[in-house]
């Protein structure tokens, strides 16, 4: 199978440009509690060898997939704009979690609660120890997130349009109307989505779509995993208006879709520390490379990069820049004929 090559570009080097500046939609986002161990080190024993049970320290962050896009979008040196709603008390800590945070966050107050959870990661896996739901947004609210989301859309170089953690937050139409008047705008949209979210913003038309094997092998779109199932999957979602497609496959090799050529994006073999989270980490980096203007074939190279140091560590959407373009010049795109 031939290969093809090239170094990364530097996104990370110094530049006289102004930042790229990034919108991502993100619906209602995740208050996040995670238990984690004091003693990660020594298998919860002290130096007396005791190793009784471990009541953990509390970690709270703001989560959910907008969220963690964004972030790492951050990290890659884009001026990112996040749009979202807060309510009820998951949503008052969420929001003031948030400050100070180098990203602008524009607020839409609401009266259902943001979802939150907690999970128990002091064995070293993430146990789910509970679990709520992001409520219902009315009309009136919809209509106030779709509006602040416009208007940064349009003053940004792309914009990332996000799913809620919970089919009932908002309709699914609201993802075609953004993804249409975005595009008619000449704006990028890139999209994680699948489901009828996914069908809505393919209708609106989207630069590039991303999803998992697992989306498509759940909402039907592909018959099983092989390869030539998920590219013709791949090719029935650029025939319903997304310009490009890419698809994550777990510990496998993400497939690309681009123009006529389809790709596979293999990065170096990493043992994962977190799996959760890589896909969120590869659309921040593909949303970034494409606002900094790289070609479509390094804007993958940055995308598998950010998702694969991104298993290395124990924070979702989180990492280095200067490794992540480094590690890009690891990746390889192999083309693929199924």
């Amino acid at each position: 199978m031939d290969t093809q090559r090239a170094a990364a570009p530097d996104v990370a080097a110094p530049t006289t440009e102004p930042k790229p500046r990034v919108c991502v939609f993100a619906p209602a986002p995740l208050l996040t509690v995670t238990i984690e161990s004091r003693h990660p080190d020594d298998e919860l024993a002290d130096e007396k060898g005791d190793t009784s049970d471990d009541g953990g320290e509390l970690h709270l962050h703001v989560g959910g997939q907008g969220y963690w896009v964004a972030r790492m979008l951050v990290v890659l040196g884009a001026d990112v704009v996040l749009c979202a709603t807060f309510g009820g008390e998951t949503g008052a800590v969420a929001r003031g979690l948030l400050e100070g945070e180098d990203l602008v966050v524009r607020v839409v107050e609401v009266d259902s609660a943001n979802g939150a959870y907690v999970h128990d990661r002091r064995t070293g896996e993430r146990q789910p120890v509970a679990t709520t739901p992001s409520g219902r947004l009315s009309r009136h609210h919809i209509d106030d997130l779709f509006g602040v989301t416009l208007v940064e859309g349009l003053e940004a170089e792309l914009c990332v349009l996000g799913g809620p953690d919970a089919q009932r937050v908002l309709p699914a139409d609201t993802y075609r109307r953004l993804a249409a008047d975005l595009s008619a705008n000449g704006r990028r949209v890139v999209v994680d989505l699948s489901g009828d979210r996914l069908d809505a913003a393919l209708e609106g038309g989207v630069t590039f779509a991303k999803v998992s094997h697992e989306e498509l092998l759940h909402d039907g779109r592909a018959r099983d995993d092989d390869v030539g199932s998920l590219v013709e999957a791949m090719r029935r979602l650029a025939g319903d208006g997304a310009g490009g497609v890419a698809v994550t496959r777990a510990e496998h090799p993400a497939l690309a879709l681009v123009g006529d050529r389809v790709v596979e994006i293999v990065g170096p073999a990493i043992v994962p520390a977190d799996p959760k989270g890589a896909g969120d980490s590869f659309t921040a980096g593909l949303s970034a490379a494409l606002a900094w203007g790289l070609d479509v074939e390094a804007a993958l190279r940055i995308a598998v990069a950010a998702g694969s140091l991104n298993v290395s560590r124990h924070g979702l959407g989180s990492g280095n820049r200067e490794h992540i373009v480094r590690l890009a010049e690891h990746v390889e795109l192999r083309p693929v004929h199924p």
